[in-house]
Protein backbone atom coordinates (compact mmCIF):
# COMPACT_ATOMS: atom_id res chain seq x y z
CA UNK A 1 0.00 0.00 0.00
CA UNK A 2 1.37 3.28 -1.04
CA UNK A 3 0.15 6.74 -0.19
CA UNK A 4 0.26 7.99 -3.74
CA UNK A 5 -2.55 10.30 -4.84
CA UNK A 6 -4.93 8.90 -7.37
CA UNK A 7 -4.30 10.14 -10.87
CA UNK A 8 -7.04 12.25 -12.37
CA UNK A 9 -8.74 10.63 -15.28
CA UNK A 10 -7.66 11.83 -18.65
CA UNK A 11 -11.25 12.13 -19.89
CA UNK A 12 -13.10 15.36 -19.14
CA UNK A 13 -16.48 14.94 -17.47
CA UNK A 14 -19.39 14.71 -19.85
CA UNK A 15 -21.30 17.96 -20.19
CA UNK A 16 -24.96 18.10 -21.03
CA UNK A 17 -25.72 20.00 -24.19
CA UNK A 18 -27.00 23.48 -23.39
CA UNK A 19 -30.69 24.02 -24.03
CA UNK A 20 -31.50 26.87 -26.37
CA UNK A 21 -32.72 30.03 -24.66
CA UNK A 22 -36.25 30.98 -25.76
CA UNK A 23 -36.68 34.26 -27.55
CA UNK A 24 -38.87 37.01 -26.08
CA UNK A 25 -41.50 36.26 -28.71
CA UNK A 26 -41.67 32.61 -27.63
CA UNK A 27 -42.00 33.63 -23.98
CA UNK A 28 -44.77 36.11 -24.82
CA UNK A 29 -46.57 33.42 -26.82
CA UNK A 30 -46.43 30.99 -23.89
CA UNK A 31 -47.73 33.65 -21.49
CA UNK A 32 -50.60 34.50 -23.86
CA UNK A 33 -51.48 30.81 -24.15
CA UNK A 34 -51.52 30.48 -20.35
CA UNK A 35 -53.77 33.54 -20.03
CA UNK A 36 -56.15 32.17 -22.67
CA UNK A 37 -56.27 28.88 -20.77
CA UNK A 38 -57.23 30.66 -17.54
CA UNK A 39 -59.94 32.63 -19.34
CA UNK A 40 -61.33 29.40 -20.81
CA UNK A 41 -61.61 27.87 -17.32
CA UNK A 42 -63.75 30.74 -16.05
CA UNK A 43 -67.32 29.97 -16.98
CA UNK A 44 -69.03 33.23 -16.17
CA UNK A 45 -68.27 36.77 -15.07
CA UNK A 46 -69.35 37.61 -11.55
CA UNK A 47 -69.52 41.37 -11.84
CA UNK A 48 -73.07 41.76 -10.51
CA UNK A 49 -72.36 39.81 -7.34
CA UNK A 50 -68.98 41.47 -7.05
CA UNK A 51 -70.62 44.91 -7.15
CA UNK A 52 -73.09 43.94 -4.43
CA UNK A 53 -70.27 42.44 -2.39
CA UNK A 54 -68.43 45.75 -2.61
CA UNK A 55 -71.57 47.54 -1.38
CA UNK A 56 -71.69 45.19 1.63
CA UNK A 57 -68.00 45.82 2.31
CA UNK A 58 -68.54 49.58 2.04
CA UNK A 59 -71.42 49.42 4.54
CA UNK A 60 -69.23 47.43 6.92
CA UNK A 61 -66.35 49.91 6.55
CA UNK A 62 -68.67 52.88 7.13
CA UNK A 63 -70.14 51.15 10.17
CA UNK A 64 -66.72 50.45 11.65
CA UNK A 65 -65.63 54.04 10.99
CA UNK A 66 -68.75 55.35 12.75
CA UNK A 67 -68.15 53.07 15.74
CA UNK A 68 -64.55 54.23 15.88
CA UNK A 69 -65.72 57.85 15.72
CA UNK A 70 -67.97 57.42 18.73
CA UNK A 71 -71.36 56.94 17.05
CA UNK A 72 -71.55 53.27 17.96
CA UNK A 73 -75.32 52.81 17.63
CA UNK A 74 -75.42 54.19 14.10
CA UNK A 75 -72.29 52.22 13.17
CA UNK A 76 -73.70 48.93 14.44
CA UNK A 77 -76.98 49.65 12.63
CA UNK A 78 -74.95 50.13 9.45
CA UNK A 79 -73.22 46.77 10.00
CA UNK A 80 -76.55 45.02 10.63
CA UNK A 81 -78.05 46.67 7.53
CA UNK A 82 -75.10 45.45 5.46
CA UNK A 83 -75.65 41.87 6.63
CA UNK A 84 -79.38 42.05 5.88
CA UNK A 85 -78.67 43.56 2.45
CA UNK A 86 -76.23 40.71 1.78
CA UNK A 87 -78.91 38.18 2.80
CA UNK A 88 -81.49 39.65 0.43
CA UNK A 89 -78.94 39.89 -2.38
CA UNK A 90 -77.86 36.27 -1.89
CA UNK A 91 -81.48 35.14 -1.86
CA UNK A 92 -82.33 36.99 -5.09
CA UNK A 93 -79.23 36.36 -7.21
CA UNK A 94 -78.51 32.95 -8.75
CA UNK A 95 -75.36 31.18 -7.58
CA UNK A 96 -73.43 32.02 -10.76
CA UNK A 97 -74.03 35.76 -10.28
CA UNK A 98 -73.71 35.94 -6.49
CA UNK A 99 -69.92 36.12 -6.57
CA UNK A 100 -68.28 36.19 -3.13
CA UNK A 101 -71.68 36.17 -1.41
CA UNK A 102 -72.17 32.55 -2.47
CA UNK A 103 -70.47 30.22 -0.04
CA UNK A 104 -72.85 27.33 0.41
CA UNK A 105 -76.46 26.65 -0.44
CA UNK A 106 -78.47 29.79 -1.26
CA UNK A 107 -80.99 29.28 1.55
CA UNK A 108 -78.25 28.52 4.10
CA UNK A 109 -76.25 31.63 3.14
CA UNK A 110 -79.29 33.90 3.24
CA UNK A 111 -80.50 32.46 6.56
CA UNK A 112 -77.09 32.85 8.19
CA UNK A 113 -76.59 36.41 6.95
CA UNK A 114 -80.12 37.50 7.87
CA UNK A 115 -79.91 35.79 11.26
CA UNK A 116 -76.64 37.57 12.08
CA UNK A 117 -78.00 40.94 10.91
CA UNK A 118 -81.26 40.58 12.85
CA UNK A 119 -79.44 39.35 15.98
CA UNK A 120 -77.05 42.31 15.90
CA UNK A 121 -79.94 44.74 15.38
CA UNK A 122 -81.93 43.11 18.20
CA UNK A 123 -78.99 43.30 20.60
CA UNK A 124 -78.43 46.92 19.60
CA UNK A 125 -81.99 47.88 20.45
CA UNK A 126 -82.01 46.07 23.79
CA UNK A 127 -78.94 47.87 25.18
CA UNK A 128 -80.19 50.83 27.22
CA UNK A 129 -78.74 54.32 26.79
CA UNK A 130 -76.04 55.04 29.34
CA UNK A 131 -75.82 58.51 30.83
CA UNK A 132 -72.54 60.17 29.95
Amino acid sequence: MTDEPAEPSAEPPEEKPAEPVPSPEEIAGELDAAADEQQAERRYPSTIGGAFYLVVLALAAIGIALVWGGEWRIGIQCLAAGLCFAAVTRLVLPAKDAGMLAVRNRLFDATLLAGAGIAIFFLLTTIPNQPS
